[in-house]
């Protein structure tokens, strides 16, 4: 039995990391924390666990967590998990971190973004989790870097297209919408109830939201060369959920049912990559508590453009589910283990 530390276990990651690992057969949470929430039990934080966790939320001490796990996930703001992460990993631990810390391979270009790091050493040591992308180096790996929300879901989008050079990498226009917990659970004037409830708004407009870098960085290496993207964010009033429409460019002739055929191509086999039919199109009511990314596309025949739509759980595939997915590969569990569920609808 692999017994699991998550830290930073008050949050929406953490309480879908404890919900989803309660169903894992080959796993025990030994240990969770919290700086604002120690000393109170987690079922206190979180009444859906009520009867089936009985752990008391700790402060963050590295030492005496490595003593009681084997596994850890990180799952703290950034900044805050540079500061413990290479004392697990001294300790012999392996991790998955959830934050944007170790996502970035180059410190210029996650100090440009976020701030110095505090530890660039390990950022060419960390493995960029994209599990349908990285498989094989996320098994030998001892941190994993798990991909952001936004990021699945485009990354995900595009990969065939870009792995076979069939766009134009110059014109790729990602247009994203998120539910409300994809901020996350601390208290925020912009994420009231009265802020978001009736509105649809835009944000980090203009090339300046931080999750740019990382889809930039992941997407180049697919294209083999170095590419720049238009990507605008939305904050939809809805919980959870992300829904990406994307836009590019064919290098040559499109067509719809080639195209399908590559998606299905590329990602057969995978469990949780879903292509759908022929302009058939995903929703977030469809992959709602899943670990799934649909995939939907067409070719507009006005513009000649291609349109790919993809739909994701921000706060499972776009995060706790994820990194359950990394943690199932790099200890040779199978790879669905704990992931099976099926979306709730309505």
């Amino acid at each position: 039995m692999l017994k699991v530390a998550i830290v930073g276990a008050s949050g929406y990651t953490g309480i879908e990391l404890l919900r989803l690992l309660h169903g894992h057969p080959e796993v025990a949470v030994t240990c969770v924390t919290s700086e604002q929430s120690a000393g109170k039990n987690v079922a206190e934080i979180f009444p859906t666990l009520r009867s089936r966790y009985n752990l008391v939320l700790e402060n963050l001490e590295p030492v005496r967590i490595a003593e009681r796990a084997d596994f850890i996930f990180t799952a703290l703001p950034h900044k805050a998990a540079m500061e413990v992460v290479p004392t697990f990993l001294k300790l012999g631990k392996r991790v998955v971190d959830l934050s944007a810390d170790y996502r970035l391979h180059d410190a210029k270009e996650y100090a440009a973004w976020y701030e110095p790091h505090m530890n660039p050493e390990l950022l060419k040591k960390a493995i960029y989790g994209l599990p349908e992308l990285r498989r094989e180096k996320i098994a030998e790996a001892d941190l994993v870097a798990n991909p952001g929300c936004y990021p699945t879901s485009i990354i995900l989008g595009l990969a065939p297209l870009l792995k076979k050079k069939l766009v134009n990498p110059a014109t790729i226009i990602a247009d994203s919408k998120s539910g409300v917990s994809g901020a996350g659970r601390s208290a925020k004037v912009d994420n009231l109830y009265c802020e978001v409830n009736d509105g649809f708004k835009a944000y980090g407009v203009g090339g300046v939201h931080r999750h740019i870098p990382e889809i930039e960085q992941e997407l180049s290496l697919l294209a083999g060369k170095q590419l720049t993207i238009t990507f605008t964010p939305h904050l939809v009033p809805m919980d959870r959920g992300i829904l990406s429409t994307i836009y590019a460019a064919p290098a040559g002739e499109a067509s719809l049912a080639g195209l399908v055929e590559l998606y299905r191509d590329f990602y057969h086999g995978e469990a949780f990559v879903r292509v759908l039919p022929e302009n058939n199109f995903p929703s977030t009511a469809f992959v709602r508590g899943s670990n799934f990314c649909d995939i939907g596309l067409t070719v507009d025949k006005r513009t000649g453009r291609i349109v790919i739509v993809s739909a994701i759980d921000n706060l499972i595939k776009g995060a706790s589910g994820q990194a359950i997915q990394n943690m199932n590969i790099m200890n040779g569990f199978p790879e669905n283990l704990g992931l099976e569920s099926l979306g709730l609808f309505p």
